[in-house]
């Protein structure tokens, strides 16, 4: 790891790989560790972690795994730091760190993995522009009460990178979302559809920006910054052939959402108690969906960074 200091001397470590790629302009992906300890159960996370970093390198482009080893923000995980993310100790597992988090986690000397947020925060800090992940946070549902809005909305608001996802969350408020998304100045394009996608589903009704290729994406992300934006989401429909019937998708939703309000689920431990009963409602196929989709966004990603790196 090559240690970058930014202007409070905090240290960020980059990996030679990540760094060299970097200063040569090769197209780099950030990749972020939350995926791999708070998502499939070992080995299956540790397996798809490597097949996201490969789908970057078979286009071509450097995977950046991002996250938080033993108090040191992190841009280009070795593998060993992956496999311990994906099977910690039981004692000792890694924090769940979204950006308001790293300072804390940072002074801990712990591991933390990072959400898209801190992903975002991370990967700009190294220079990394793209960056793949499977959906990002948004508005939830019931947030007039709650006021449970994803920080990594606000983080799109104000932090260059440019996040290919399959939209947000099905679990969410889709509209509002969007709207939100909109209040921040974030455009949303979408690959090769005019749809913002359900996650799960193909599509969802709602309408986005139609992208037609990784060259045209680089050009708008290129005009986006030149102007002084700040993120922007590149929405892809997940595959059709492991994609969910947005009705059958919905009412699992609906019936997860009812389990969480009858056990008094909320706060943090909403998204991932309401990701597990989806995982029971549909009998392991939202799983099998979410693993597609991480995947071809990674490759996704690499061809987007790949075409951005070709315009300069």
């Amino acid at each position: 790891m090559t240690p970058e200091q930014n202007r409070q001397g905090v240290s960020i470590a980059i990996s030679a790989e990540v760094q060299a790629a970097l200063a040569a302009g090769q197209p780099v992906v950030a990749l972020e560790s939350t995926v791999i300890s708070h998502g499939l159960p070992y080995p299956h996370n540790l397996e798809l972690a490597l097949a996201m970093e490969q789908e970057v390198r078979d286009q071509g482009a450097v995977p950046a795994t991002v996250g938080i080893v033993a108090g040191v923000p992190t841009v280009g995980m070795d593998a060993a730091a992956i496999r311990r993310f994906a099977h910690p100790d039981p004692h000792h597992p890694p924090w769940k760190v979204s950006r308001r988090d790293i300072g804390y986690v940072v002074a801990a000397g712990g591991d933390g993995a990072t959400t898209v947020a801190a992903t975002m925060a991370l990967a700009h800090l190294a220079g990394v522009q793209v960056f793949a992940t499977g959906g990002i946070g948004g508005v939830h549902r019931g947030a007039r009460e709650t006021w449970d809005v994803s920080a990594d909305l606000t983080e799109l608001g104000r932090t260059p990178v440019l996040v290919v996802c399959a939209g947000a969350k099905a679990i969410l408020d889709l509209p509002a979302t969007l709207e939100y998304l909109e209040t921040c100045g974030v455009p949303v394009l979408g690959w090769c559809t005019a749809e913002f996608p359900a996650f799960y589903s193909v599509s969802s009704g709602l309408s986005v920006a139609y992208a037609p290729d990784a060259p045209f994406i680089a050009r708008a992300w290129k005009a986006h910054r030149a102007l002084g934006g700040a993120g922007m989401v590149l929405a892809v429909p997940p595959p059709a052939e492991d994609a969910i019937d947005r009705a059958a998708a919905e009412a699992a939703i609906e019936r997860a959402l009812n389990r969480a309000a009858e056990e008094g689920i909320h706060g943090p431990a909403v998204t991932p108690f309401l990701l597990a009963a989806l995982a029971r409602e549909t009998e392991g196929e939202s799983v099998r969906v979410n693993v597609a989709l991480l995947r071809q966004n990674a490759r996704i990603a690499a061809q987007v960074a790949a075409a951005i790196a070709g315009m300069r």
